[in-house]
């Protein structure tokens, strides 16, 4: 594995506004955590859950929800008390299963518990509601049409367990993306052979309508390049959404294409199974700006190459596209090159908001079974606000492949939990390159090792372990406390390298590849000075974001970050 060299700290334009803390912090006696040699740790945390991770959301009761499919068969997880899941719509066993495709998974317990999923959830997509509840949509099969629910449970509540509505759906939405809105609902576009796009939920449960899309229609290929598009909620309250090798900004209130951008680089697909991947770039406070960042993907023509008996497995895409998609006038993609080819990987925004982790994936194929040869088992760190040429680092390499449905999300104690990779038509554990993957790891980032330790904050108020979120409203003001162990023998002078400031993360819905809803505010800070007779204790007051287009209603987690190294998150309700 390459390991890149230390490089020295710049300043971050993102974050030019709280340049007047760190005259605060010096006068203070805060060290700051300077940016250092990256490289990060793995570890195996449950060796098998029973089910592969396809896909994984986090609630905000610090326990995360995974799922695959109902219909390969037994998974490895029995259902409790002999219960079965009788369904005489399923394919592999309409008599009967007694045993689970989902499970929760309790972070700080490093627990699980099987859950019950009766219709086929297969390549389907997911929102946060407001109220904290994961709203889940579509499927394969009898899961077509179907939304189902599963709630943020109390601890002990071993009967909380997933809902489902029927048809509650207006068309099939297999390999759909759904992205939460500014009035808290579900837009959920495209999928298989769809190209529209509609809302959940509705107003009225009977209506069955949806909005055509032409663009779908313009995106597809002859290996449908176009699904799992990605899609991002603009700060001007439009849905920049792409597919297959361009986008276009969409007012969806009023169904009318305000903006296309140019075909991303050479114009190969980024959109499954093609699956490349992509974020919306950490938005400073009152944003002006907006960027999207799309890396990864795989050459035209590869999926059909890994098909029949000449299988041939095509190098995947090394390429990243960057783009401001606020810019009115002439819209560019800016191309960078990551070190080393990548199909499937995972972007996640690190709560520091000054870095980005790509990881899982294949450097050649693409997503489909089999369709893959070659695991990209170290992940990259990019620094989007370091200089061009200088923002990817490569870290330490994982043991386990993760190939076609894998998915990871970040934890509120600021580590990623990875799972899933199963590139079979059912479970398989024998006699294949890439047995099914069962277990789950965490990926600790560098700022997370020992050698941050006294640098890295602590939230005090609210309390990280204190029950219930704390209730915030639009534009208000959130009071913080928070420790940092290396100021309190620091009573004067400081170190320069960068500033503290406050991180906003909605929680993703991940799974192929893209994590949906995701997003990442800083906050801006009102106040901020030491608590006087609590050496290294401070106080500071930030202001929550304007309005639901910056960020929709829903729990999101709140981190303080000392230079690059962020606290443990708390968790924050807005509404």
């Amino acid at each position: 594995m390459e390991q890149l060299t230390s490089r020295s700290v710049r300043e971050n334009p993102a974050r030019h506004h709280l340049a007047h803390l760190l005259l605060i912090l010096t006068c203070a006696g805060i060290l700051v955590a300077p940016a250092s040699a990256a490289g990060g740790r793995w570890d195996l945390l449950q060796r098998s859950i029973g089910v592969s991770a396809m896909h994984m959301q986090l609630l905000h009761n610090d326990r995360v929800i995974i799922f695959d499919r109902t219909d390969f068969g037994h998974s490895n997880l029995s259902l409790p008390g002999g219960h079965c899941r009788v369904n005489p719509r399923e394919r592999a066993l309409p008599s009967g299963d007694c045993t689970a495709h989902s499970a929760e998974y309790d972070v700080a317990s490093n627990s699980f518990r099987p859950l019950t999923v009766f219709t086929d959830t297969w390549c389907s997509s997911g929102t946060v509601s407001p109220d904290g509840t994961l709203v889940q949509t579509g499927g394969w099969n009898d899961g077509y049409r179907n939304a189902r629910t599963m709630p943020a449970c109390d601890s002990g509540d071993e009967s909380c367990d997933w809902s489902e509505t029927q048809d509650a759906l207006g068309a099939n939405r297999w390999y759909a993306t759904n992205q939460i809105l500014p009035d808290g609902r579900a837009f959920i576009v495209g999928g298989r052979r769809q190209f529209s796009y509609e809302y959940y939920p509705k107003a009225d449960p009977s209506d069955t309508s949806v909005v055509q899309m032409p663009f779908l229609v313009q995106t597809r290929d002859p290996e449908e390049n176009n699904l799992y598009p990605f899609v991002h909620l603009n700060i001007d309250g439009n849905l920049f959404i792409f597919a297959n090798n361009r986008a276009i900004l969409l007012d969806y209130k009023r169904n009318k294409v305000v903006r296309r951008y140019p075909v991303l680089a050479d114009g190969d697909p980024r959109n499954y199974p093609s699956s490349g991947s992509s974020v919306l770039l950490p938005l400073k406070p009152n944003p002006t700006e907006a960027e999207v960042l799309i890396c990864g993907g795989a050459p035209s023509g590869s999926y059909n190459s890994t098909k029949g008996g000449a299988r041939t497995f095509v190098p995947a895409l090394a390429t990243c596209g960057r783009i401001k998609i606020t810019d009115d006038a002439s819209p560019e993609w800016v191309i960078e090159t990551m070190p080393s080819p990548r199909v499937m990987g995972d972007m996640i925004l690190l709560p520091n908001g000054a870095e980005v982790a790509i990881i899982n994936g294949a450097a050649d194929g693409t997503a489909g079974w089999e369709a893959a040869s070659t695991p990209n088992y170290a992940p990259v760190i990019y620094r989007p606000d370091h200089s061009p040429g200088d923002r990817f680092e490569v870290q330490t390499a994982a043991g386990v492949a993760r190939l076609y449905h894998s998915s990871v999300v970040l934890l509120r104690d600021g580590r990623l939990l990875v799972g899933g990779s199963n590139p079979h038509t059912y479970y398989n554990f024998s006699n294949v390159r890439f047995p099914t993957e069962l277990g789950l790891e965490a990926f600790s980032p560098e700022y997370l090792d020992e050698s941050n330790d006294m640098l890295r904050p602590r939230i005090l108020v609210p309390s990280p372990t204190g029950g219930a979120a704390a209730r915030v409203t639009y534009g208000a003001t959130l009071a913080l406390q928070f420790s940092v162990p290396a100021s309190a023998r620091r009573r004067r002078g400081g170190a320069g390298g960068g500033e503290v400031s406050v991180t906003m993360v909605a929680p993703p819905f991940t799974t192929h590849s893209f994590a949906m809803n995701q997003r990442l505010l800083f906050l801006e800070v009102a106040r901020m000075a030491a608590v006087r007779g609590r050496a290294g204790t401070y106080s500071v007051s930030v202001t929550m974001p304007e309005t639901s287009v910056l960020a929709p209603p829903g729990y999101y987690m709140v981190f303080v970050v000392n230079g690059h190294v962020p606290s443990e998150g708390i968790w924050v309700h807005i509404q």
